[in-house]
């Protein structure tokens, strides 16, 4: 909400400075010009008051109304009915003021010489004639350009709400995804081990405690999801069995601020569990994540590849797929992710540059 105040604020400055800028090079400009003895012929600005008015007149009649109200709306005949009246009522305002003016000040009615100077009738009604439609035409380039401008930013905005409320979906989906992958791990855990289920719980209620309070906001620091792996880690180790070998490796500072969009990683830890342990054969899992100084977290995972039949129901198979969905709306063009088998092998890797994520919400 404070950058839609900030941006509109913004883009009233930036109309406003147009508009200086083009009146200050329509009316004021040339008479610095005119008269190399002189910076400035106040005379002739004066003089030229009335054809200054007629057209502001035009300008901003179409500009605030005409256009908004007809050729918007697709009322063209409207629109050219209506100008033509008010360029007949500007050209009359205009021709009155300067007979107005040689009233009240009969010299400025005169050349140097002193000869009196009276441009012809048919001169006069045309060049007040083509400059008035020139404002028209002016008027309605500046006020869509500005349109398009706003219609541009309004559909960014909603792009941007679109992606966010795409976004939370997705982090909605993966709470109830993770968590059932959970119970079902402390399900099979109490059968065999009742002391370790109940510890198993407590670790539970420490992840679920990240979930909710952190879950909902765009991006957390880097160590509140490295101390959520951990604890993910540790719930997860004490259901492995002496065949399996598993090693971790978290090279992130225990103060590090660096924003990351909560949850990215689960997903890919949760298949390394799913997809790398047997029951009967050696397996391992190793697991690292690590951040560089130029702000990019490089994520690490390899285990032993053992394929799940379709029969088995221990995960939903929605993780990966959320995984990217989440990456391409929260990073794009900013992540490399690659995944292989070799040698009954699986690894995947995620890199993600979060240098763009200055600030973040607390």
């Amino acid at each position: 909400m404070k950058n839609r105040i900030r941006n509109n604020t913004a883009s009233t400055y930036a109309v406003i400075l147009v508009h200086v800028l083009l009146w200050s090079m329509i009316v004021v400009a040339p008479y610095f010009f005119i008269d190399r003895e002189r910076l400035f012929r106040w005379d002739l600005f004066i003089r030229s008051t009335p054809d200054t008015l007629g057209l502001l007149l035009v300008f901003y009649v179409n500009y605030f109304l005409l256009i908004k109200q007809f050729l918007f709306k697709g009322k063209t005949r409207e629109f050219i009915l209506y100008n033509l009246l008010l360029i007949v009522a500007a050209a009359v305002l205009m021709h009155f003021g300067n007979d107005l003016l040689r009233l009240i000040n009969p010299e400025q009615a005169t050349r140097r010489g002193g000869r009196r100077f009276r441009p012809s009738p048919w001169l006069f009604v045309i060049r007040n004639l083509t400059t008035l439609v020139t404002m028209v035409g002016l008027s309605v380039a500046l006020k869509m350009t500005f349109r398009w401008f706003e219609v541009e930013s309004e559909r960014k905005e909603l792009e941007k709400a679109k992606s966010e409320a795409e976004l939370q979906n997705m982090k909605n989906q993966i709470s109830p995804h993770f968590l059932l992958n959970t119970l079902n791990n402390i399900y099979a855990l109490v059968e065999f081990n009742p002391s370790r289920a109940q510890q198993a719980v407590l670790d539970l209620s420490k992840l679920l405690r990240h979930i909710l309070y952190d879950n909902d906001k765009p991006l957390v620091p880097l160590r509140q999801e490295v101390d959520f792996i951990k604890n993910y880690v540790d719930l997860m180790r004490i259901r492995l069995a002496d065949n399996v070998k598993l090693n971790t490796r978290l090279s992130v500072k225990t103060d590090s601020d660096t924003p990351i969009a909560p949850l990215i990683f689960i997903s890919l830890i949760e298949n390394a569990f799913k997809h790398g342990i047997s029951g009967d054969k050696p397996s391992f899992i190793d697991i690292s994540l690590s951040e560089t100084p130029d702000r990019k977290i490089e994520f690490v995972s390899r285990n032993s590849h053992y394929p799940k039949s379709e029969a088995d129901k221990s995960g939903s198979g929605i993780g990966l797929e959320l995984v990217k969905k989440r990456l391409e709306m929260a990073y794009p063009g900013r992540y490399q992710w690659n995944s292989e088998i070799a040698d009954d092998t699986y690894s995947t890797t995620l890199i993600i540059d979060t240098k763009e994520d200055y600030s973040y919400e607390e």
